[in-house]
């Protein structure tokens, strides 16, 4: 770490360090060469000036260091990190968009999450940001890479898809079948949901936090409870976070059981698809009986648990047999398999240098998962991981993943002393500041797609000032089309299902 770096506690394992532009490049080098990834990148409004938090992880032991970078609103421009880190400058793409920050430098300056109608200067997440101007459309078209050659024609897909999935805009260069370039259009679920916690009850905004992404509800509430009580620096009983953590694998479960069945359908083999849904409804049907939502919503909140009551360990490793025996028949199919294997393969660098998170990183060699590296509740257990990086192995790493879910709720289940179905503490109180910072706290949460990091500032009358949300998705979406380059036109579907990615949770 540079000389003379005063860091100054920020959190339980979060330290802070103010910045300028003349050092962050050095400090980000720093942080990276030493072990940390970046993240999460916030930025946030205090009046005269944008303050950017960037928030690097470090795990064996856990340290979470922060660098703040304090801009005046006379000269909102900064070094750009793109250079040494692909995650960094899609960060800086949004902020720019959001509170018009200029990242000095860029290789890819263009707008990213705002949308073709938003008025020109006009930054949402500004404090200063006025009377919403009127929306039109505007003329500046996003600019699609034209690949161009002989025999090369483009096929353009969405945003508007059938069925219920959600609005995604994917433009393919193809010659013949082959997919030379595909370029992901996403940012059409714009709901301002960082704006909506501005001024809410820390403890009832949770509700608002389970509805970043909906098949997610459980983790995005636990990685938001975990960040207020950070930031309250309050401490929970071990077996309330072991309830958690039982709660986390339940939503694991159900939502892998779906992505195996969903993958087998997309090569045509519907019936087990059909049995899979069938184990998936048994799933949300216990999750019910748990907690009285299907999703798990409302099991988890800031100080505290509420349950109906405890899983059935039998009636889950019964499911664990059947999950066993539908992987087995679906790859001993010869056509099933053949579809799999070495389709749109991930490699482990690619992967690792664009940051992906959860089954699709461990698919393809990177070892990660915020159970091990960043746990809130000690759990005995070993990530599985995967060398392949193919669609097969993304299917395998599921099935795993969902025989080690089972595993890690039993073992809670016999090792902890549940004292009780339901726990609440008083959260009414605030810390004393560190040296001038505001209140804040982090939360990380391994959900099934991969680690979500939730950072929370809340002011001195006990109301949220700044939420930041960083869902697996936003790191995971520029894979998509790295594993496809030299792909098949039809093999899309089933790839876009490997990855299995959330559009409501990217785009905030």
């Amino acid at each position: 770490m540079t000389p003379g770096a005063t860091w100054i506690e920020a959190g339980r394992s979060r330290q802070a360090l103010r910045v300028t532009v003349a050092n962050l490049s050095l400090l980000a080098v720093d942080l990276l060469n030493g072990g940390h990834r970046l993240a999460l990148v916030s930025a946030c409004d205090d009046g005269d000036s944008i303050r950017i938090v960037y928030l690097f992880v470090a795990a064996h032991p856990e340290i979470q260091r922060e660098l703040w970078l304090t801009l005046d609103k006379s000269d909102l421009s900064f070094p750009s990190l793109a250079s040494i880190s692909y995650p960094a400058g899609r960060f800086e793409r949004e902020m720019h968009d959001l509170f018009g920050v200029i990242p000095l430098d860029h290789p890819l300056p263009r707008r990213l999450v705002r949308h073709s109608s938003w008025p020109q200067g006009w930054y949402p997440m500004r404090k200063d940001r006025g009377v919403t101007p009127p929306f039109g459309v505007d003329p500046d078209l996003f600019p699609f890479l034209k690949v161009e050659g002989e025999g090369v024609y483009e096929i353009p897909v969405g945003p508007i898809h059938a069925g219920i999935i959600e609005p995604g805009h994917f433009r393919f260069s193809v010659v013949g079948e082959t997919i030379l370039k595909l370029k992901v259009r996403l940012w059409f679920l714009h709901k301002g949901i960082e704006r909506l916690f501005e001024g809410l009850d820390p403890v009832k905004a949770v509700a608002l936090a389970e509805r970043v992404s909906g098949d997610s509800s459980l983790s995005h509430g636990l990685a938001y409870s975990l960040a207020v009580e950070d930031a309250l620096r309050v401490e929970q009983p071990s077996w309330v976070q072991g309830v958690r953590a039982m709660l986390l694998e339940m939503e694991r479960l159900y939502n892998h059981i779906g992505d195996i069945g969903a993958l087998c359908n997309d090569v045509g083999f519907g019936i087990i698809n059909s049995h899979a849904l069938s184990l998936r409804e048994r799933l949300l049907r216990m999750n019910e009986m748990i907690t009285g939502h299907r999703l798990l919503r409302g099991a988890v909140y800031p100080g505290g648990v509420r349950l109906n009551s405890l899983p059935e360990i039998e009636e889950l490793r019964k499911l664990t047999t059947e999950v066993e025996e539908l992987a087995g028949l679906a790859l001993s199919n010869k056509l099933v398999k053949d579809r799999f294997a070495n389709t749109s393969v991930l490699a482990k660098d690619h992967a690792w240098q664009m940051g992906c998170l959860g089954p699709v990183a461990r698919a393809s060699g990177v070892s990660n998962d915020a159970r091990v590296q960043h746990p809130f509740f000690p759990l005995d257990y070993t990530p599985k991981i995967m060398d392949g990086g193919d669609v097969l192995a993304r299917f395998v790493q599921r099935v795993e993943e969902f025989k080690a879910s089972v595993e890690i709720i039993g073992s809670i289940l016999n090792n902890t002393d549940f004292e009780d179905l339901e726990y609440n503490c008083d959260l009414r109180y605030l810390p004393s500041r560190s040296e001038g910072l505001p209140v804040s706290g982090v939360g990380i949460v391994e959900s099934w797609r991969g680690a979500i990091t939730t950072r929370i500032e809340i002011d001195d009358d006990l109301r949220i000032s700044r939420v930041k949300v960083v869902d697996p998705s936003w790191f995971n979406w520029p894979a998509l089309p790295v594993a496809l380059e030299s792909t098949i036109v039809p093999d899309f579907p089933l790839t876009n299902k490997s990855f299995n990615l959330s559009y409501s949770g990217n785009d905030l």
